[in-house]
């Protein structure tokens, strides 16, 4: 008998960043081992805080480390957090905006609201955070800043025109239901600290289970996988 045989549908937490990547991930988890998984997506704060109330995840995928080694420590993970892929953040419009003038440009009168996650819970919001300040722009910015709980809430304000540019994952932008939307600038990564994300498998009591996670978790470091992130902008 395999593990699937054995195993229930996967819960994976994942941070909003990586939505439509995991789902490819999924689908080629599912090809390989015949086990399914359902996605939970939201920022990596509020996931860390519904994994220490108890929900049933099996495995986190986070937007950074710090959230996963604040589980580890606190022993609801089965190893440390380790980096499966490194994120890039994006400026990204879908208005006649020139976004090759740079985060200047968010400074112009054509742009009433800029739309980024909130930075205590998504790591992509704290990044765009450092970059602004990195260009000394984020006091003037203040005023137009509209703040989302994710990466997922970001891009529904951008493409319901509630905000004229927004800061997002390339992984977003490179997605085919989203590649012809508007156009998008990578922010210079030198401006932020860089977004290392990390995954955990959560300890539980079921023993197919987590052999489940852990075949899931191992994938994620496997060439298919690998190459599946580098489609996405993922390093």
């Amino acid at each position: 008998m395999t593990i699937a045989s054995f195993a229930q549908q996967l819960h994976i937490a994942v941070a909003a960043n990586a939505q439509f990547v995991a789902g490819k991930i999924k689908e080629a988890f599912k090809k390989e081992t015949g086990i399914d998984a359902e996605l939970t997506i939201s920022s990596s704060g509020k996931l860390t805080a519904q994994i220490e109330q108890g929900a049933p995840f099996d495995v986190f995928l986070s937007a950074d480390m710090k959230y996963q080694e604040a589980l580890y420590s606190k022993g609801l993970t089965t190893t440390r957090p380790q980096v499966y892929a490194y994120g890039a953040l994006v400026m990204w419009t879908l208005k006649n905006i020139n976004l090759n003038k740079g985060l200047s440009i968010l400074l112009d009168k054509d742009v009433n609201k800029v739309a980024m996650a909130n930075p205590k819970l998504a790591p992509y919001g704290e990044a765009a955070i450092q970059a602004l300040n990195k260009q000394n722009i984020l006091q003037q910015l203040q005023s137009k800043i509209v703040y989302g709980e994710s990466i997922a809430q970001v891009n529904q304000y951008l493409l319901s025109g509630a905000a004229d540019v927004a800061f997002t994952a390339k992984s977003v932008v490179l997605d085919s239901a989203l590649s012809g939307k508007g156009k998008w600038m990578e922010v210079n990564s030198k401006w932020y600290n860089p977004i290392a994300q990390g995954v955990v498998v959560i300890k539980q009591n079921n023993t197919a289970q987590m052999q489940a996670a852990n075949r899931f978790y191992q994938f994620l470091f496997d060439a298919k996988a690998k190459n599946i992130f580098k489609k996405y902008g993922y390093r």
